[in-house]
């Protein structure tokens, strides 16, 4: 499908540039540097602090600014961004009184080279640097679409001349790693064709998608003011390969404005195919990094065949804390939380501050853009450290405001963003370089797959809550735009530091990206149908891999000649050996053995047809141990699950067609169990 959508729903950003080549913002500048003097908020004493912040980045200030607005970046009225800068001098005057830790990230230059051979070990390529023939590389390059594998060569040769200037030592050709023979390779053209969602494009094979009903698909839109033309998006072809035609322009026009009414966002729909939808928590934590390693490759091919450099930041981590509440990293936050709390995704703090402003703070007028009392949020703050994990803090006392207060704390108090200091520069080059809306989505969403599990799962509460906020809009006074201005600083102006000016110049592009995030959100949780299919074939070949490699296992041998005198002898009673459902003779093409251990039916084997969808089976079990009444079942969300074969574990949609999801994993187990939560 094309890529090119009507620029009657386009969204124009502010950017301020200074006169000097163009940097993404913290890329290789420090989060604390100071704002020029000549633009110092003191030299406007008449005006509230806030003001004089915005009016800084304003026309009309007076003297003239030392920084002017970019010919490529669209403008905005310094008035519509009055929150965020308010929201700013919050943070700073918060960072000034004590009530935040200044704990800092150390930026390092990057060595040359140094940048490729991170990439291609954050990508799961770590073998081509060492040299090691190793099974999981191979799988992984032998899943790779066009542009993909073109992404790989490139950083691939950048990092190979590097070092052979450098004389390190020898590193292997590319030709020997693409199985090209020039001496600039190059890929041979291959027809790309829709996959199924989650299962294997067979040579020749026509896609098995379909359009469905309305009220089968992901809609991400407001109602109140949405425009008229919708938009489907496709998961089925990878992004990169769907870029036929490079767009003109990349950039926003010269004088261009960037509309912050809510219908000025597009709406988009995705069509479910007959394998369903996947969810980020859907897959098994080892499949979850095989789609990071794919998502940052198709980032990368994305952005190339957008003409864009994907920047990325080397940051020296200062250890945080190992224990409290603040200033904690959330991998060891989560891992505390779980020996009280086992299986818990989302940190114990975090939760009740969300769970706090839903049930009492919704409704409240300017909620998290009122700022609380500054002693009061640093008494709770103070108090939440010395009480939380006794159960001995009293949440009535907390009033919501100071509860919001809290809330932004947390997140700007994270020894590493929630968006990860890697990270940050992708957020802001896909708004101030690629102009489309459906095409920013597409690069944020790959960048939501990059993310931490924790890092993701906190997003997710978090992005979940300012949903609920924008929907009591009528009684809060808080619309999208006001949201995403308060919330921006916080995610994108690391550690509630003075903002430096390029972090300055990026206040709307942040602003918009946060609101990008809260309204796509079901859509940017979602695992595209092209990566969990490139999973698939990359279990594949490991497991292809494998078997050859046990045909050369001596032990083996051994085992097999054994097996094969055993063969000679009588045969064993009918019944004496179980197999595998998948390796059970006795089960016919298209019949399936679902197994549900908390019901009193543990196993049920079930025919199917073309229109048999996991409800469907779900719906029989339900129906066939209609009388018990299990201690196990009660309040579980019981969905079937695919386990095996050549996937490690997969949640299935209700509304998937199971028929074809059993061809694409024909060895697959179904169990039906709770689903993760």
């Amino acid at each position: 499908m094309t890529m090119e959508m009507k620029d009657s729903g386009s969204v124009v950003l502010t950017a301020y540039h200074p006169h000097s080549p163009a940097r993404i913002p913290g890329m290789e500048q420090s989060f604390v540097q100071d704002i020029p003097t000549g633009h110092s908020p003191t030299s406007r004493k008449s005006l509230p602090r806030c003001r004089r912040i915005n009016r800084m980045l304003s026309n009309e200030s007076a003297p003239p600014p030392a920084f002017s607005r970019s010919n490529s970046q669209a403008s905005m009225d310094s008035t519509s961004m009055e929150d965020f800068w308010c929201e700013v001098e919050s943070i700073k005057e918060s960072s000034e009184d004590g009530s935040e830790e200044a704990t800092l990230l150390e930026f390092k230059p990057a060595d040359e080279g140094e940048l490729e051979a991170e990439w291609l070990q954050d990508v799961g390529l770590s073998t081509l640097i060492s040299g090691a023939e190793e099974e999981d590389g191979q799988a992984l390059l032998s899943t790779l679409t066009r542009t993909q594998a073109a992404a790989v060569q490139k950083r691939y040769n950048t990092y190979t001349q590097t070092l052979r200037k450098k004389n390190k030592h020898t590193v292997r050709d590319v030709r020997d790693i693409f199985g090209t023979n020039d001496s600039a390779p190059t890929f041979e053209t291959v027809p790309v064709s829709p996959v199924p969602s989650n299962g294997i494009q067979l040579p020749g094979q026509k896609p098995v998608w379909k359009s469905v009903s309305s009220n089968s698909c992901l809609d991400c839109g407001l109602d109140k003011g949405s425009p008229s033309v919708t938009e489907e998006l496709s998961y089925e072809v990878s992004f990169s390969e769907a870029i036929t035609v490079l767009p003109k322009s990349q950039e926003w026009p010269k004088n261009q404005r960037f509309k912050k009414e809510d219908s000025a966002l597009p709406k988009f729909i995705v069509r479910k195919s007959r394998f369903g939808l996947t969810e980020v928590g859907d897959l098994s934590a080892e499949d979850m990094k095989k789609i990071r390693y794919l998502s940052l490759i198709e980032l990368t091919a994305f952005y190339d065949a957008l003409g864009v450099e994907l920047k990325r930041n080397r940051a020296e981590r200062v250890r945080g804390r190992e224990n409290g509440l603040f200033g904690v990293p959330l991998t060891i936050l989560l891992e505390n939380d779980q020996r009280k709390v086992p299986g818990i995704k989302v940190p114990l703090i975090f939760q009740k501050l969300l769970l706090k402003l839903e049930e009492t703070g919704l409704e409240t007028e300017g909620i998290l853009r009122v700022p609380g009392s500054a002693s009061r949020v640093k008494n709770l703050h103070q108090e939440l450290e010395a009480k939380f994990y006794e159960d001995t803090f009293d949440w009535d006392q907390v009033r919501n405001n100071d509860a919001a207060g809290l809330l932004k704390m947390f997140v700007r108090e994270l020894p590493s963003p929630l968006f990860t200091v890697e990270y940050l520069p992708a957020f802001i080059t896909l708004v101030e370089k690629i102009s489309k809306i459906k095409l920013q989505l597409q690069a944020l969403h790959l960048l939501i797959m990059l993310l931490p599990e924790a890092n993701r799962d906190t997003a997710k509460a978090f992005l979940q809550f300012l949903k609920k906020v924008v929907a009591n809009e009528g009684k809060n006074k808080m619309n999208l735009w006001n949201v995403s201005m308060i919330v921006a600083p916080n995610l994108f102006i690391y550690k509630g530091k003075r903002a430096n000016q390029q972090e300055m110049q990026a206040a709307a592009t942040t602003a918009h990206i946060v609101r990008l995030l809260i309204r796509y959100q079901d859509i940017l949780w979602t695992v595209p149908s092209f990566l969990i299919s490139q999973v698939r074939k990359m279990n594949e070949a490991a497991m292809n891999n494998s078997k050859r490699q046990l045909m050369f296992d001596k032990g083996v041998r051994k085992l097999l000649r054994r097996k094969t005198m055993e063969r000679d002898r009588p045969e064993r009673p009918e019944g004496a050996v179980t197999f595998p459902p998948y390796l059970q003779s006795d089960i016919p093409e298209g019949v399936i053995r679902v197994y549900a251990p908390l019901h009193s039916k543990v196993s049920m084997a079930i025919q199917l047809n073309s229109q048999t969808k996991a409800k469907d089976i779900l719906a029989r079990f339900h129906c066939e141990n209609s009388h018990e009444s299990s201690q196990n079942m009660r309040g579980q969300i019981q969905s079937l699950h695919e386990i095996g074969g050549n996937i490690g574990q997969h949640c299935l949609d209700p509304d998937a067609y199971m028929l074809d999801v059993y061809r694409a994993n024909p060895q697959a187990e179904w169990v039906i169990k709770p689903k993760a939560t």
